[in-house]
């Protein structure tokens, strides 16, 4: 018989519990100890038409599973860098405690989470839900502001209200925008004829929103973007995952075709993270029930590992600067 290699334990996507990348898990706030704080907040009062968000969280976590190799961190094969290495510390803290039909105590439970975390020192990462969840974490990261928004989705999320309803997944951005600590938003990959209404499209401009479709985004190129977002201040990113095509992510209530690739994304959020500080960010509306393949789920998952993966290494490329200007002196 062949002599068999030394045993390993391989954690393989099917097997344990089903965290978020399968990192730990802390659902004791007070004892967070970690560098990003992952938490899930299973809501969709705020959909105007189909729900089915409140699984997202469920279905980006197990999404997440097939992104869980790598024993010793993740290996980028393009770049030949190394991501997530076990100096990371990424937690999973389970989800923000939900109340059927009472907005009110939804809303202050995830306040109060994300408050907890920001004082831990944990850079918050956002499972939706619906885009409405984007209000009260707006709300929890006062003490980190003033910052700029970076929103990534098809609708612009500009309405005031529908008929006084002022807290749906399409008034999202407007609510930040009126947060004193939120500054200049920049909203790509808004599309769609109907998609928004007039008035509040010219409102977002008054504020002084960049709005920019995928189409106008591909003739300017990530690099010109970028540019046009201030250079070393804070920013928050909010995702809809119906910013990308529905080709790539169906499992959404309002796809909407001509959407942006999975590439161009990733492109984009590794540029934000280079040119400032990430203060944390949120992936919404992921719906799993309009995906029986769960690709939805995974291609979420990916974006949220994508993104903490350029953060993390951002700071641990500051942090070797650190020391060496340090030492030098």
């Amino acid at each position: 018989m062949a002599e068999r290699s030394e045993k390993q334990f391989l954690n393989l996507p099917f097997t344990g519990i089903c965290s978020f990348g399968k990192y730990p898990i802390c659902t004791n706030l007070d004892q967070l100890d970690a560098d990003v704080a992952v938490i899930g907040v299973p809501y969709d009062m705020g959909t105007q038409w189909k729900s089915g968000t409140r699984m997202g969280p469920r279905g980006i976590r197990e999404g997440s599973t097939l992104y869980s190799f790598g024993l010793e961190g993740a290996y980028d094969i393009e770049k030949d860098i190394m991501y997530l290495g076990p100096n990371c510390k990424v937690v999973d803290c389970g989800d923000a405690d939900m109340v059927h039909g009472d907005l009110e105590q939804c809303f202050e439970n995830v306040e109060e989470s994300i408050r907890k975390i920001v004082s831990k020192g944990a850079m918050p990462v956002v499972l939706g839900g619906d885009h409405s969840i984007t209000i009260p974490v707006g709300r929890a990261l006062d003490s980190l502001g003033p910052f700029h928004v970076i929103h990534i989705d098809a609708h612009l999320d500009w309405a005031d209200h529908r008929s006084g309803q002022r807290f749906g997944h399409g008034s999202s951005l407007r609510r930040l925008a009126e947060m004193d600590h939120v500054k200049k938003m920049y909203q790509l990959g808004i599309r769609g004829i109907s998609s928004s209404k007039k008035e509040d499209v010219d409102a977002a401009r008054e504020y002084g929103s960049v709005i920019l479709s995928p189409r106008q985004m591909r003739k300017m190129g990530a690099e010109r973007i970028l540019e046009m977002i201030p250079e070393g201040e804070k920013y928050y990113v909010t995702i809809d995952i119906d910013g990308l095509d529905p080709s790539l992510a169906p499992g959404t209530g309002t796809p909407s075709p001509g959407g942006l690739l999975y590439d161009e994304v990733n492109e984009l959020l590794e540029g934000i993270a280079k040119r400032g500080t990430v203060i944390g960010f949120d992936l919404v509306e992921v719906s799993p029930p309009y995906d029986p393949t769960g690709i939805t789920g995974q291609v979420g998952a990916r974006i949220a590992l994508d993104f903490i993966s350029f953060v993390l290494k951002e700071k641990e490329i500051n942090a070797k600067k650190a020391v060496q200007v340090s030492s030098s002196k």
